[in-house]
């Protein structure tokens, strides 16, 4: 059957002791580099550009871009002048390394079996590392990414935001919302189980004695050794997401516009106006309807349940726009630029409500009696089912 599998990497899959491996990392940039920038204002732009990647909840900029904002701006140095000097670390340096590791042959022959049930497997780690670092330790874990050939390897040049629900969130929407369960398999508490709960993604808890004394309890609790027959003697499908309170809608709405631009992006301009049948929507006509949707009719219906004590609120008839307002002939990229921005004013406008705002009630021409949670939870769904129409737009289009 279908089963998406996400992976935390250390002390997960790799035994990976953070305290030492992360001041021994800093150091040996700061040594490799220390031609170019003083150590010391190194490691402190370092540090403060990593504060910033886990502070971020901007869906338009990726956390290499957060770094980077930060980091070469504060050294005053080009990044492509340094660029060298960090790809010879890389692939240099940053491989000694792994002398301070230990891969568990046990996360070895679970991946192995994973594949083998035709599973999906995304390695889950959270995303503050360059890939070409990640990769190595993967190498390291005795799970190449030359011999596995894993959906999703999340890394800072490919995500918005680290460990949270937003997270969690983006990264179903980079596999598009596939319907089949998912299973977060971690050992941190604050990065791989709590956000992913939150997120209504199951989750097993990686602990070194085998048990775990968390409440509520997690769905499963063991080894890395013992995940596997866990999966076996369960039903599968029953751990299937269920993102249908006020934080996973959040984080829902907020990674929305960043998984539609990891969606798009490398996509030539020509396929964006190609439809794989002539009934069916282009990436182009999809993101303006998602944009106009977002404008004139999310935050509106948002705004009156605020303000108003249970109003009426019509249905519109937003499907009718592509046509009427020739969106193939509007820029695609444009339109998601406008709904990214869209979306953080929505997204900040949820985040300010308080527990009885999500009750507030309406009344919906089509949905009859509603409220808050309900009609926000419709916009989240809304999302999924258009993410889902890209990737098939997508998969049909980039092939012909």
């Amino acid at each position: 059957m279908s089963f998406t599998l996400l992976l935390d990497l250390d002390d997960t899959l790799l035994d990976t002791n953070m305290g030492l491996f992360i001041p021994a990392y800093f150091q040996a940039l700061a040594g490799a580099l220390a031609g170019r920038i003083d150590p010391n204002e190194m490691l402190s732009a370092l540090m403060e550009g990593t504060k910033r990647m886990f502070a971020n909840e901007d869906p338009t900029v990726t956390l290499r871009e957060v770094f980077d904002g930060y980091f070469f701006q504060k050294l005053g140095i080009d990044r492509d002048s340094l660029q060298p000097e960090i790809d010879k670390f890389y692939d240099d340096v940053f491989p000694s390394l792994g002398v301070l590791t230990k891969p568990r042959p046990a996360a070895v022959e679970l991946v192995e079996w994973a594949f083998s049930r035709g599973f999906r497997v995304v390695i889950a780690t959270n995303p503050v590392f360059p890939l070409k670092a990640i990769h190595h330790r993967l190498r390291w874990a005795g799970l190449s990414p030359e011999q596995f050939p894993f959906t999703l390897v999340t890394s800072y040049e490919n995500m918005h935001f680290t460990k949270s629900p937003a997270y969690y969130a983006e990264v179903m929407a980079r596999l598009g919302w596939p319907e089949d369960p998912v299973l977060m398999v971690g050992d941190d508490l604050e990065r791989d189980i709590n956000p992913a709960r939150v997120m209504g993604i199951s989750v097993f808890h990686v602990t070194a004695s085998g048990e775990s004394e968390i409440t509520p309890a997690p769905d499963g609790v063991g080894t890395i050794s013992d995940v596997r027959p866990w999966l076996e003697t369960i039903d599968l499908n029953s751990l299937q997401i269920n993102s249908d309170h006020p934080e996973s809608i959040i984080a829902v709405l907020r990674s929305t516009p960043a998984g539609l631009a990891d969606l798009a992006e490398n996509i030539p301009q020509e396929q964006w106006t190609r439809c794989p049948e002539c009934d069916e929507w282009s990436l182009n006509e999809i993101l303006c309807h998602l944009r106009d949707v977002e404008m004139e009719v999310n935050i509106p219906r948002v705004r009156t349940m605020i303000e108003e004590t249970n109003p009426f609120i019509s249905g519109q008839l937003p499907n009718e726009w592509v046509q009427q307002r020739d969106y193939d002939m509007q820029d695609g990229h444009q339109a998601l630029k406008v709904l990214a921005e869209a979306r953080k004013q929505l997204v900040g406008i949820l985040s300010g409500l308080s527990s009885e705002d999500w009750k507030r009630t309406a009344r919906h021409s089509v949905f009859g009696p509603t409220d808050m949670q309900e009609l926000v939870g419709f916009v989240a769904n809304h999302d999924r089912s258009h993410i889902q129409q890209v990737i098939k737009t997508l998969s049909e289009v980039v092939t012909q």
